[in-house]
């Protein structure tokens, strides 16, 4: 029979594993808060580990505390972008109806990246290195990409498809959509709204759904 003795102190050991890893989380969100605002503000599209350590004033010793390497934080960043791109999409889609209507605001969304100068300067650098970051982390990059991808499936069922078609749909929907994003980011543009609203027309149509 375990003693009271032996339940208070697991109790303490389990307390004090789940404040160092509170602890972990929230200096992980500082350093990558900081690199956010490195790159906002420098334009920087690759940064070196000693300027992201200058920024977030942290030793080599304590960022390897966190982090592998360079690319696993850049990893990081590009999940956390792409999660946050998710919660902003799923509200541009939730106050609309037919399935059309969800399917263009989720394009709108996207291409709002490029749109506002402040999304645009954190986006660049992970538009610019999406295809090292995907080589390197081919399961971590997919999954980020399956979040966004996954939003569409369901709108394009509605619109009386298959849901392997409704898939495929989806899937070409976010190549030709994220493409064009990438340019824009990469040319430093921005996209006018007849440049959106020709995206979203070629997509509807190409899904057989109707504006």
């Amino acid at each position: 029979m375990t003693t009271m003795s032996e339940n208070l102190a697991k109790r303490a050991v389990d307390r004090s594993a789940n404040e160092r890893q509170l602890e972990y989380e929230v200096e992980m969100r500082r350093i990558v808060e900081a690199t956010y605002d490195y790159i906002e503000q420098t334009d920087n599209l690759e940064p070196s580990l000693r300027d992201i350590l200058r920024s977030c004033g942290l030793s080599t010793q304590g960022f390897y505390r966190f982090f592998n390497s360079k690319d696993e934080l850049m990893l990081v960043l590009f999940d956390d972008g792409r999660r946050r791109l998710v919660d902003y999409l799923e509200q541009r889609m939730n106050k609309v109806q037919p399935p059309e209507k969800k399917v263009r605001a989720w394009i709108e969304g996207v291409l709002t990246q490029a749109s506002s100068s402040k999304a645009a300067a954190r986006t660049r650098p992970f538009a610019i290195h999406e295809d090292r970051l995907a080589e390197l982390f081919p399961e971590e990059q997919r999954q980020s990409v399956d979040l966004l991808i996954s939003l569409l499936v369901e709108p394009l069922q509605q619109g009386s498809r298959a849901k392997a078609d409704a898939q495929k749909n989806a899937e070409a929907i976010y190549r030709l959509t994220f493409a064009v994003l990438r340019g824009h980011l990469i040319q430093k543009t921005k996209p006018t709204p007849k440049d959106v609203d020709h995206v979203v027309t070629f997509c509807l149509n190409g899904s057989e759904l109707t504006t």
